[in-house]
């Protein structure tokens, strides 16, 4: 069902372009701040064709990244504050295992974050987890502020919250020009908007609005592998069964991640993925060969018969969804280096969805030239040589 559609208005405080959940919560912030903000979105919401759709994502405390680690407890507080505002669930604590060699240096990175994270072997996992079977020099860590956020209801609680802060909401509308001045003017395929500030939250189509404004950003889009796995007996591995999430780290035959939730989207079916997939074109996502997939299907369903002995070895369901990612798998939030009122945020590499509402805290803060409520290093653009070119 498309978004109610709201009085035209040419000119806004500031304009965000992108309604994914880093997009929508930039524009929440603004908002909430008084700016007359207008979000415009390409596709009729609700949609499937970017990164945000689908149920459920992973939350945590848990990072081998300080920078994140930081964030987190700024996002918990901002997921629950929305909570509260939506009045509605947007989060369930089901605890989060890192499965991974013992002593794995990112396992242990894992661990510092925590505080003093608690350790499970093998016989102990396998006692309050029955799912779960760990191989010979592994462990476990257990994260128990770790969950589920239910993705497509945080996505509609945003937006509505944007909305009754005095937001406005305009979806099928594709962003043709954006033109850079004082007051910038940006034309779509129903209207032309102008605002003194602008933030570009366009997930993989991020790279195809920036380079006409003379930059060009290192992201590659990639299409995954959304994984659904039926349970041996029913009802086993559901989120009220206190079955938890998960997450590999250093897995000899996994070059990346593997992370699974609980079965909440499906019932009997419970969502296992690779942290990976194949490059595409958003534009053409759904002509590429599927048999670029087996490969990583290949991995999980070993993954499964080794670790996860209650699932069914083959998937019963597969779905897609596009990480945008950059080459360190970092953000990218910071301003154009050139046009000081674009502000960008792209390049969330499929790990973003838990820390939008501080991303979102963070591009309103650039656009308002307001000094940013963490540090904003680890996310110049100017970390990646040679983004800046000629205009066309």
């Amino acid at each position: 069902m498309a978004a109610p559609r709201q009085p035209h208005q040419a000119t806004y405080d500031a304009i965000v372009i992108g309604a994914g959940i880093q997009g929508s919560f930039a524009a929440y912030h603004l908002a909430q701040r008084h700016r007359n903000t207008l979000l415009l979105e390409q596709f009729i919401l609700p949609h499937s064709r970017g990164s945000s759709h689908g149920q459920s994502r992973i939350t945590r405390s848990a990072y081998s990244q300080e920078t994140y680690a930081r964030m987190m407890p700024d996002s918990f507080r901002l997921w629950q504050q929305l909570e509260a505002e939506a009045g509605t669930s947007l989060y369930r604590q089901t605890g989060l295992l890192m499965l991974g060699p013992a002593g794995n240096p990112e396992l242990e990175s894992y661990r510092r974050s925590l505080g003093d994270g608690e350790f499970l072997d093998a016989t102990t996992l396998a006692q309050r987890f029955p799912g779960f079977r760990l191989q010979a020099g592994e462990a476990a860590l257990w994260d128990g502020t770790g969950g589920v956020l239910f993705a497509d209801r945080a996505l509609r609680a945003v937006q509505d919250v944007f909305r009754r802060h005095g937001g406005t909401l305009r979806d099928g509308e594709k962003v043709l020009r954006i033109e850079p001045g004082a007051v910038l003017t940006v034309t779509t395929t129903a209207g032309v908007y102008r605002a003194p500030r602008l933030i570009i939250a366009a997930g993989p189509w991020t790279s195809g609005l920036v380079a006409p404004l003379g930059l060009h950003l290192p992201l590659q889009p990639l299409r995954i592998n959304v994984c659904y796995w039926r349970e041996k007996a029913p009802g086993t591995s559901g989120v009220d069964r206190a079955s938890p999430c998960f997450i590999t780290v250093g897995l000899s035959h996994a070059p990346h991640s593997i992370y699974g939730l609980p079965a909440l989207e499906y019932p009997g079916l419970v969502k296992v993925c690779y942290h990976h997939g194949s490059p595409t074109d958003p534009e053409e996502r759904d002509r590429d060969s599927p048999g670029s997939f087996q490969p990583n299907i290949a991995l999980l369903s070993s993954f499964i018969s080794t670790y996860l002995p209650r699932l069914e070895p083959q998937p019963a369901l597969v779905e897609t969804c596009l990480y945008t990612n950059t080459p360190d798998e970092n953000f990218i939030l910071d301003r154009h280096p050139k046009f000081s009122n674009i502000i960008i945020g792209a390049g969330f590499s499929g790990h973003g969805f838990k820390l939008a509402p501080v991303v979102g805290k963070l591009l309103c803060e650039l656009s308002l030239g307001e000094k940013p409520s963490h540090s904003m290093a680890p996310f110049a653009i100017t970390r990646f040589p040679g983004v800046l070119q000629a205009a066309l």
